[in-house]
């Protein structure tokens, strides 16, 4: 044990060295660590003598036979699963001490969750992170896909419900468009919501502290009849404004209200019928940079303004079993959406989507698993100061059908997995993304899986029509120290960006308190997006020497490949002890075609992912109601949009009390290294904002 601390203090030690060039910095970052993996050490010798609370009631080997249904849209075990993938309990998320679904994610290995300001997230797996360039996962809630048509993006300001009723969250890294479909390219999110008998009772939480200035959750779960459950929840959050980089207030404050309910019910021993309902409202504030040409050569200022933003959603499940070991399941469900961004656009969108699968199996060696898919996106948009669009309104469809056939080519020890997800969209037509993997369990300690995949990324709404103006400061790119006002308009020949993924992966658990779980991945890109200049005019006005008017059009012209290692360790090192953690390797190398003018798209895909994180959370249960939760982080320095972003450490710590089953009492310290530091930098007209030290007390109760 003490050499394994020992090695960890070293390569947190170079990592310091490499990274911090102040010596006041590095010294007190190698006094903590150094700290840190004292108490690592000596803290369980002082606790062994009066704990009796196990952290948790599943060894690891059990851990590994946990359920998925992201890897193959059907349950099946972790160690069965031919994919990178990882789960986070519900457990994991009350111990972290997160407070939303994205800081949750921070859990995964290979994947770069970096923070942009009081409300927005920059999530990408496997690399090219930003914003509104991480249009490369695709995130799910219960089944409904919540990835934007508008951007190809996420907006995880408003992906939330009551976080103690999520079951558990799956995270596939690497392709999964071969069963969920296009713009599942590095990976598929998944949250799951717990089933409404497992909620029973009343739940009450409140709490308050320096950045979340105060939230409050209510929820009530009952039983209907027999065979019918159901629960009901509210929920509001207050989070404080956080600072810019040059120390003021970035006016990002931040509040939202959501309320919601699940029904499931067991119709007959063969059928199962869910329901799920929310509605939210919020706002979120923020300063936006507007760029102007003028005669003062004064390009910027930052108008505070907020953006509102609304909507919900009705989700509707009939899951059958059949007499034949098979099942099928019918998914529909409504969604909309309501965002009024004023300085990028105000948005409205409605979703109709429709779902059926059907499992059945041939012989004893074919499990075969098809469905059908039919979506359509209706929007209303109204232009900004930045963003606007050839029609204000439209409407697009996607239609699909996929196939599976896993085969057991030797029974119990290797199984080949072949499928294809086939499309028809209203941007570029007909596209097609098969996969292929292999699995092989040796033994009950080895497992050896491996994959070849390929997943497209449709266009989006903006790169097929949309128009980004922005105006850049004097630059002796053109010859002169002129401003540029920059003109980036959409294109109908705008193609789908296009991958082939090479993974390897291997599971080791040499005993039922630790294991292992290794990725290799090699991921080749070609028609990825750029802007190419299609003309530069020198125009009179506005200055003393006037300025230069560009126009660039959306293409296809960069390629490239992504390649790396993702490594996770778990150890129960006692019933009451338990380590995890994990390293992660991500590299990128992205160019230009030969005929391509874009350098600026190529650096912004190469610089924006960090290639090395690191990750250790250890869980202390002391006596039989102390919790003691410790998470060390480490993230490598970034470049965005031409701003480097320094490499950081986090550091969270939380401790609970839980004098009764009923009651939990917890104080949460967040980011205590320093006092703020900056995980990332806006891509479209943002400030750029500082994650500051925060702390809060929670108080939860059940009856």
């Amino acid at each position: 044990m003490i050499i394994i601390i020992l090695l960890l203090f070293l390569v947190l030690l170079i990592f310091c060295m490499r990274t911090n060039k102040e010596a006041g910095l590095f010294l007190d970052r190698a006094i903590f660590i150094f700290l840190f993996s004292c108490w690592l050490v000596l803290l369980p010798a002082a606790a062994q003598a009066f704990s009796d609370k196990q952290l948790m009631n599943l060894s690891l080997e059990e851990l590994m036979d946990v359920e998925v249904s992201s890897v193959g849209r059907k349950l099946q075990k972790v160690s069965e699963s031919a994919a990178a993938v990882f789960v986070i309990s519900q457990d994991d998320i009350r111990r972290s001490g997160v407070t939303s679904i994205p800081e949750a994610l921070r859990m995964v290995p290979g994947l770069s969750v970096a923070r942009i300001d009081g409300s927005k997230w920059a999530i990408s797996s496997r690399g090219l992170n930003g914003r509104f360039a991480n249009n490369k996962m695709l995130v799910l809630i219960d089944g409904r896909s919540v990835y934007s048509p508008l951007f190809s993006s996420v907006y995880w300001d408003v992906q939330d419900t009551l976080l103690d009723d999520i079951e558990r969250i799956e995270i596939v890294r690497g392709p999964g468009a071969a069963l969920w479909g296009a713009n599942a390219v590095n990976g598929v999110i998944n949250v799951i919501t717990k089933n409404a008998r497992d909620t029973q009772g009343l739940l009450v939480k409140a709490g308050y502290g320096t950045e979340e200035a105060g939230f409050a959750a209510l929820r009530y779960g009952a039983r209907a009849g027999d065979r019918t459950y159901f629960r009901a929840f509210l929920k509001y959050f207050n989070r404080d404004q956080f600072q810019d980089y040059g120390n003021g207030t970035a006016s990002d404050d931040w509040r939202a209200f959501r309320g919601g309910f699940r029904i499931d019910s067991t119709l007959t021993s063969m059928d199962e019928f869910t329901l799920v309902g929310e509605v939210y409202n919020g706002t979120e504030g923020q300063q936006d940079r507007v760029s102007l040409l003028d005669p003062t050569m004064s390009y910027r200022y930052y108008p505070i303004s907020d953006t509102r933003f609304s909507g919900g959603h009705l989700l509707a499940r009939w899951q059958r079993q059949l007499a034949n070991r098979g099942d099928f399941a019918l998914q529909f469900y409504f969604d909309h959406t309501f965002r009024d961004e004023q300085t990028l656009l105000k948005e409205k969108r409605d979703t109709f989507d429709v779902d059926f699968q059907h499992r059945f199996f041939i012989g004893e060696r074919h499990d075969l698993l098809w469905g059908l898919g039919y979506r359509l996106n209706s929007d209303e948009l109204e232009d900004g100061a930045l963003l606007s669009f050839e029609d204000d309104s439209r409407s697009d469809q996607l239609l699909s059908v996929f196939v599976q056939d896993e085969i057991c080519l030797v029974p119990e020890r290797l199984r080949l997995l072949l499928g294809s997800k086939f499309e028809y969209n209203d941007y570029t037509g007909f596209e097609y993304q098969p996969n292929l993997r292999l699995i092989w369990t040796p033994n009950d300690r080895h497992i050896l899986w491996g994959a070849v995949s390929r997943a497209v990324r449709t266009p989006s709404r903006l790169e097929d029509s949309g128009e980004t103006v922005s105006v850049v400061g004097p630059t002796a790119a053109y010859g002169n120290q002129l401003p540029l006002d920059v003109v980036l308009a959409g294109s109908q020949d705008y193609e789908t960006e296009k991958s082939l993924s090479y993974e390897l992966g291997y599971r080791y658990l040499p005993s039922r308190d630790f294991s292992v779980d290794a990725a290799l991945f090699l991921t080749r890109y070609r028609d990825l997006r750029s802007g190419e200049t299609i003309s530069v005019t020198h125009l009179p006005g506005v200055t003393p020497f006037g300025y230069f008017g560009v126009t660039q059009i959306q293409d296809n012209k960069l390629r490239g490949k992504t390649y790396g290692l993702e490594v996770l360790a778990d150890w129960r090192v006692r019933d009451w002890w338990r380590l995890q953690g994990s390293y992660s390797l991500a590299k990128v190398d992205i160019h230009p075609e030969s005929d391509s003018n874009d350098d600026y798209n190529t650096l912004v895909y190469k610089e924006s992912t960090p290639q090395q994180q690191c990750s250790l959370r250890s869980s202390f249960n002391i006596g039989r109601s102390w919790e003691l939760d410790l998470w060390l982080r480490y993230v490598d320095k970034i470049t965005v949009l031409f701003e480097e972003v320094p490499d950081y450490f986090g550091f969270d710590v939380r401790i609970a009390w839980q004098p009764s089953d009923n009651l939990e009492l917890a104080l949460v310290g967040q980011n205590l290294l320093d006092g703020s530091h900056v995980e990332f930098s806006p891509e479209l007209g943002g400030k750029e904002t500082a994650v500051p030290r925060g702390f809060y007390a929670q108080l939860k109760w059940l009856y």
